[in-house]
């Protein structure tokens, strides 16, 4: 697994499971129960470190995920998605009512909130890697001038980023039909 336990790590995690894959192999060929055993627990355990780093807690506008990053929506997407609501309703009732002027107005304003809401997921996910890449950028500086208070501000940067993106892959993921 990887070095920092309270981090999770995609990349680390593919990294870990590809090193157990490689060596649970080595044990077969050898025959060497243990370090077959000990690759498969390899696999495993990166295969829930991979898990925890898409972890994503979505309540309102607000994301957290399981590194303890927090992020708050940006408000074009509560926005947006509020004016695909009235518009929908107004379709609604307009066709209900038989007021066409009524129905079309739903239809653009919901037309309207999608790409509201689009703008600002766009914006959240560009902040998300922009944090990202500079939490892990300031980290890596602080680590090598030893300045620990850096070093957890850093990390903070890059978490708030992660869940920033988490968020917006938790909306895209309840647009899309399963």
């Amino acid at each position: 697994m990887s070095t920092n336990k309270d981090q999770t790590s995609t990349a680390q995690s593919y990294l870990d499971q590809a090193t157990g894959a490689v060596q649970g192999a080595l044990g077969s060929l050898t025959g060497s129960t243990a370090d077959k055993a000990q690759g498969e627990n390899r696999k495993t355990e990166a295969a829930v470190e991979k898990d925890l780093s898409h972890a994503t807690a979505k309540a309102g506008p607000f994301t957290t995920t399981a590194s303890g990053g927090i992020a708050k929506d940006h408000p074009n997407r509560s926005a947006g998605s509020w004016n695909q609501n009235v518009g929908a309703l107004k379709e609604s009732i307009g066709g209900f009512v038989g007021a066409e002027g009524l129905k079309q107005e739903g239809v653009r304003q919901n037309e309207e909130g999608k790409e509201q809401e689009a703008q600002g997921q766009l914006s959240d996910l560009g902040k998300g890697v922009q944090d990202r890449i500079g939490g892990t950028i300031g980290g890596a500086v602080a680590g090598l001038t030893g300045n620990e208070a850096q070093r957890a501000e850093a990390q903070r940067q890059h978490d708030d980023g992660k869940a920033r993106q988490r968020g917006v892959e938790a909306d895209l993921q309840k647009q899309v039909p399963q």
